[in-house]
């Protein structure tokens, strides 16, 4: 089979989807389940949907109308805060995109409009983490523009943590959300039927809180793909952490000395190598490097250390000498399976329990 490959096991994402939704469900919250991270591939977002996800979400409009044109029908939200160069591709493909500023609602209330439709708007707010949001004494305003305007629908108000600065969701920043939503609906006299508390970040806030307030909407991927929480990339309870394998293909086994000899300078990627203890290890290269994946986010197997990583070559000490052609399987984190799946020359396969 062709290497590199991530293998993928649609039935681990499906059971860690039901599971989670399963669990949030009593709380009152519903679920978005992020396609961003497999490149918008149909077969996740049928594995999401059979869990029970009550929509999708992703960022890029390439991936939405990857999944439209699979003829996915679940509601999509847009994630990112569109660009005004795309609004009419958003408007065509997702019910509803996540926003922040004047001049982007307006270009898709124009470009809805167009088409004879309403597009929805989820004004995300600023809560700390310093990435994308309106700070909350100016969300008004915003939400008053937006209601102004013709083919838009204000559907609710979201917020996003921890992925800029690590801020961590909890019962603080949580309840201001919620006091925010409930004080929106009195001055502007309409109902917010979402409230988008953040990503899987939350996870860990919403599942152990005995009081989720408003919070009625979580967008869920590292969770429910990798089975572990982004706050410490700790694996959640009851989810399955290897649905995803990244296999690449030995091509050199040698002993070689550990450090390097000569006058040292850069490597390829600017960084300043330091040199080793003495001695010799069996150095081991598999065909896989930067323009494939992010090196330092992968687990490798078990016997195997991961040294050092170049455009195409992951260099690892091994505890014995491989032939090549041998495949060893790595376990991708967030950014790994985020750039694997981004990569043409990664092959992406669904295989079964069975490994087939």
């Amino acid at each position: 089979m062709t290497a590199p490959r991530l293998e993928v096991r649609l039935d681990l994402i499906e059971r860690n989807t039901r599971t989670l939704v399963d669990r949030l469900a009593p709380k009152g919250i519903a679920v978005h389940a992020v396609t961003k991270a497999a490149l918008g591939s149909p077969a996740v977002a049928r594995a999401f949907i059979a869990g029970g996800a009550a929509g999708l979400a992703d960022s890029r409009a390439a991936n939405g109308e990857r999944l439209r044109a699979a003829r996915i029908r679940s509601p999509i939200l847009s994630i990112r805060s569109p660009m005004v160069s795309e609004a009419d591709r958003i408007v065509r493909t997702f019910e509803t995109s996540a926003n922040t500023e004047h001049d982007v609602i307006t270009a898709l209330s124009a470009a809805a409009s167009a088409h004879g439709w309403s597009h929805g708007v989820l004004l995300m707010v600023e809560l700390g983490d310093l990435r994308e949001g309106i700070l909350p004494r100016d969300v008004e305003v915003v939400a008053r523009h937006a209601l102004s305007l013709p083919s838009i629908e204000l559907r609710g108000i979201g917020s996003n943590l921890a992925c800029r600065s690590g801020v961590i969701p909890d019962d603080a920043n949580m309840a201001e959300l919620s006091d925010l939503a409930t004080s929106l609906e009195r001055s502007l006299g309409v109902a917010l039927p979402v409230v988008s508390g953040g990503n899987s970040a939350n996870l860990t806030w919403a599942l152990a809180t005995g009081d989720t307030g408003r919070i009625n909407h979580l967008r869920l991927g590292e969770a429910l793909l990798l089975g572990c929480e982004p706050l410490e990339r700790r694996p959640v309870d009851g989810l399955s952490t290897d649905a995803f394998s990244l296999v690449a293909e030995v091509i050199e086994s040698k002993v070689k000395p550990v450090q390097p000899w000569g006058e040292l300078a850069q490597t390829a990627f600017g960084e300043r190598p330091r040199r080793g203890v003495g001695g010799n290890a069996i150095q081991t290269i598999v065909a896989l490097g930067r323009q494939d994946v992010d090196a330092g986010d992968l687990t490798p197997p078990a016997g195997a250390v991961i040294v050092a990583s170049s455009s195409d070559h992951l260099v690892l000490e091994t505890d014995h000498l491989l032939r090549p052609g041998t495949e060893l399987a790595f376990r991708p984190g967030y950014a790994a399976l985020l750039r694997a799946m981004t990569s043409p020359f990664v092959v992406t396969v669904h295989v079964d329990a069975a490994g087939g």
